[in-house]
Formats: structure tokens, C-alpha cells, sequence
């Protein structure tokens, strides 16, 4: 591997974003508490996060190349410095999704320029999959800090205290490090020069890409992937909180188990990926999830609310649930790495920008989805139906891996 300060930078930069992304839990269960919100029009965040990330990953993927991916990084990172200035200074539900949708925008430069980097510092397709996997495991590092961030300023004393919004301080803070960190490095971007094209020719090489099955069946996949790790990412502090009966700040806390199962899986996939397939991971991984959530699932039955709840009297639940994420950690880098993998690196930003539009979606749907059912039946519902996407997901890995084998 080459470039290693900017290797840094990325990660940095990842990180920030798993904190700001991944904090739409947190701020649903804070909206509802300190900004009179009700689950159903709080669940309207991951929308306002998601599709942004869509739309512009569509638009600008093909195009990035001819920006730069560290001047593309640099942008996104001031954009989501400017917005978190906002949210204590104009506090309210509409500030909060305009945060949100900045930051989508300001993250599909950020992943794009992320994932079509990783491709310039190494030099083959082990090295690919172990530093995405590694890259990823830190990001998901970043969502951990960020449940223990928020809960650092939140007033379990006061649920309906906006203090919570003084985090969003550090936040911009940390922006504006990432920014001259990131101004201090370098990368030759060459190699991801596609020739002499138009912008409209990169465009549609980039929509064109879709007609291929082998693009088509990893999309989906991709999808399904995220659907199931933001249904259950999202709504595991409102979870913990309705159902567990836990206190506002534990709920937070509590979910940080899962994305600490996410860092740990990633960082050993990182690992594991450069000794075997990532084909037989990630179905051994898609099984052990699917029977964690069964195992799991009614052990949070007529739980009854304990007051003086400590971290060595919460339901056993609390602990077990969130073991989910060991599992899924290693399928989103396994299969993003498997298609980049098989591309030539000037056709890495725009496959990237399909896979950020699909990943998008299918976080929205994800959460709307457990969002409604969790407002109209109950959270042991909302979370037994993952298994169902969980199912598709193996059958589209197999469609996917049959057709990679051909090409």
C-alpha cells in the first residue's frame, strides 16, 4: 500500500461521517423527546439523510474523477462543518433535517472519493478487500463514539433538554481538523483518469453500467444489505426505550454494543478476507444472523419497567440483540471490494455512485419501513421482519457469485 497520510485523512474523514450518519437514531429518539416529535414523523430523518445521498451520488459520480477525490472530500467535510454550526444556533426539527440532508449530499462525495481511492493506494484485489474492510471497521468506530458522544450531552435528568444540541460544537470542530489534515496531503489521481470523454459520455457509461446482470444483482444486493443494517441500526435506542423500558441515555449507550459489533466485525474481516472467499463469509454471516434475531427476539416479552435499571440488571436482551452486527459486519465491504474488484480503476467512481445510490435507498426503506410498523404493531414485530430481507439477500449473494465466477 502507498500514501499513507492520506490513507489517515480517509479514515479521519469516514469516521466523522459514521458519527454524523449514524447519530439518526440518537437524534430520532431526541426529536421525539426535546422537539415534540412522534415516531412517525421523526422516522422522516432517514429520508432527508438518505436520499440526498442518492440524488447526488447519481448525478456526480462519473463526473468526480474530473474534480478530485481530496478536493471532493475537503468540500464535503466543510459543507457538514457549516451545517453543524447551525443546529445549536437555530434549534428546531426543520434545522435538524436540513443537517441531515446536507450531510447525505456531503457524504456521496465523501464515499465516492473514498471507495475510488482505495483502488489508487493498493495494488491488488486482497489488499482491496482488507483495506475496505479495515476503512469500514472504522467507520463503524466512529458510530460507536457517536452514541457515547451524544450521551455525553444529554441530560438524563431533563429528557426534554435541548443541551444535547452543544455537541454539534465538537462536531464542526472536528470538521474544520479533518479539513487542514486533509489539506496537507496528496494523492495522484492519475490512474483514475478514464481518457479524453465528455462529462455527458461518463454519465452514461455510469447509467449503462446497470444493464449489466452481474451490476444489477450486486445493487440488490447492496440494498438489501443496508435496508436490514439501518432497520435495525436506527431504531435500537427507540427499542431499547419502549421496549427494554431502558432509561434515555442507557437506550443510546445500550445501542453502541451494536455498532461496536460492527467495528469488530470489519476490522477482523479485514483480516479473515485476505485467507479465505468472501463468498463463504458472508453466508455463514447472513445464518447467524437470521438465528441471533430468532434467539433474541422473544427474550424481550412482557419485559415490566425497573427503575433503578443498572447495566448488570438489564434484560439480557440488551446485550444479545445487538451481537447482531458481529455478523453483518463483514457482507457490505465483502461484496462492495468483490464488484470493484473486477472494474477497471476509471470505472470505480461511477460503479461506487450506483452503489452509494442503492445503499441509500436502501436505508430509507429500511427505517420508514420499521419505523410505521413499529408505531403501528410493536418493536419485537418491526425487528422479526429483517429475517425476511435477510433471505433475499442469500439468494441475490448466490445470483451475484455465480455470475462474478463467469465474467
Amino acid at each position: 500500500m502507498r500514501n499513507y497520510r492520506f490513507i489517515a485523512a480517509l479514515i479521519l474523514t469516514y469516521m466523522l461521517f459514521g458519527i454524523l450518519l449514524n447519530s439518526v437514531g440518537t437524534v430520532i429518539l431526541q426529536s421525539i423527546m426535546s422537539l415534540g416529535q412522534t415516531k412517525s414523523s421523526a422516522a422522516i430523518l432517514e429520508a432527508f439523510k438518505d436520499m440526498p445521498i442518492a440524488v447526488t451520488s447519481f448525478l456526480i459520480a462519473s463526473f468526480l474523477p474530473r474534480i478530485g477525490y481530496r478536493r471532493a472530500m475537503m468540500l464535503g467535510v466543510g459543507a457538514v462543518g457549516a451545517a453543524c454550526l447551525t443546529m445549536p444556533l437555530a434549534p428546531g426539527f426543520a434545522t435538524t433535517k436540513l443537517l441531515f440532508a446536507i450531510t447525505g449530499v456531503s457524504f456521496a462525495l465523501v464515499k465516492v472519493a473514498t471507495y475510488s481511492s482505495i483502488g489508487l493506494v493498493t495494488d491488488d484485489s486482497a489488499k482491496h478487500a482488507s483495506l475496505t474492510s479495515f476503512i469500514e471497521g472504522l467507520f463503524m468506530v466512529g458510530v460507536l463514539s457517536g452514541y457515547w458522544i451524544f450521551g455525553a450531552f444529554i441530560d438524563p435528568a431533563d429528557p426534554a433538554s435541548l443541551g444535547w444540541l452543544n455537541v454539534y460544537w465538537l462536531l464542526s470542530a472536528l470538521c474544520a481538523a479533518i479539513i487542514t489534515l486533509l489539506a496537507a496531503t496528496s494523492l495522484d489521481e492519475s490512474a483514475a483518469q478514464g481518457g479524453t470523454h465528455s462529462a455527458a459520455e461518463d454519465f452514461w457509461a455510469m447509467v449503462k453500467l446497470t444493464a449489466r446482470p452481474l451490476v444489477i444483482l450486486f445493487v440488490v444486493s447492496a440494498f438489501l444489505y443496508v435496508l436490514i443494517e439501518q432497520a435495525i441500526g436506527t431504531w435500537l435506542p427507540t427499542f431499547n426505550n419502549d421496549v427494554l423500558h431502558l432509561p434515555q441515555v442507557m437506550s443510546i449507550r445500550a445501542a453502541s454494543i451494536f455498532a461496536a459489533m460492527l467495528a469488530i466485525g470489519r476490522l477482523s474481516a479485514g483480516a479473515v478476507l485476505t485467507r479465505i472467499g468472501w463468498y463463504p463469509l458472508v453466508n455463514l454471516c447472513l445464518v447467524a444472523t437470521a438465528l441471533l434475531v430468532a434467539i433474541s427476539l422473544p427474550l424481550t416479552r412482557d419485559l415490566l419497567p425497573n427503575p433503578g435499571v443498572t447495566w448488570s440488571t438489564v434484560p439480557i436482551a440488551a446485550y444479545i440483540l445487538p451481537l447482531i452486527g458481529l455478523f453483518l459486519a463483514p457482507i457490505y465491504p465483502a461484496i462492495n471490494s468483490a464488484i470493484l474488484s473486477s472494474l477497471p480503476k476509471h470505472n470505480h467512481a461511477a460503479m461506487t455512485g450506483l452503489l452509494v445510490v442503492f445503499s441509500a435507498l436502501g436505508g430509507t426503506t429500511g427505517s420508514y419501513i420499521t419505523g410505521q410498523v413499529f408505531a403501528a404493531f410493536d418493536g419485537q414485530t418491526a425487528f422479526y421482519l429483517s429475517i425476511i430481507p435477510m433471505a433475499l439477500l442469500l439468494i441475490s449473494l448466490g445470483g451475484f457469485r455465480r455470475l462474478q465466477v463467469r465474467a
